[in-house]
């Protein structure tokens, strides 16, 4: 099928993934990094900025790093003996956690649920403790 102009239809999913990584990186650059966001680049302290594709913590476990370096208080990375890597991080009173792979979208994941942004099954992952202890305040 072709848009209009003849270019090709891209497929959807892979468009609302793509947007939602792009606002979720936006959201860690901003909240995490302490950066702002300009046309097409992360604008940092000084007046110094990155173009916008070289800060990929869903992608780059460097990245992820950053984040976790700039954000965490205390994190555990492990892999399960079936191979399963977790990323769980504390941020401030609230902790995050992800699994799977790649290891940086784990940890980026981990760190913006600890943060409360939006991310995927966001309802089932995300807890206000790490899973086998209770959250503050609770029974």
């Amino acid at each position: 099928m072709l848009l209009p102009g003849g270019r090709p239809m891209r497929n959807q999913t892979k468009m609302v993934s793509s947007t939602h990584d792009q606002r979720l990186t936006e959201a860690l650059a901003v909240r995490v990094m302490g950066w702002r966001v300009g046309p097409d680049r992360f604008i940092k302290s000084g007046r110094n900025w990155i173009p916008r594709w070289r800060f990929q913590p869903l992608i780059n476990i460097e990245h992820a790093f950053q984040l976790l370096e700039m954000a965490a208080k205390t994190f555990t990375l492990a892999t399960t003996p079936d191979g399963t890597f977790t990323a769980r991080v504390r941020v401030g009173d609230q902790y995050g956690s992800a699994s799977g792979e790649p290891k940086a979208t784990s940890i980026a994941l981990a760190v913006a649920r600890a943060l409360g942004l939006e991310t995927p099954d966001d309802a089932v992952s995300r807890s206000p403790a790490y899973p086998g202890r209770k959250a503050a305040g609770g029974k």
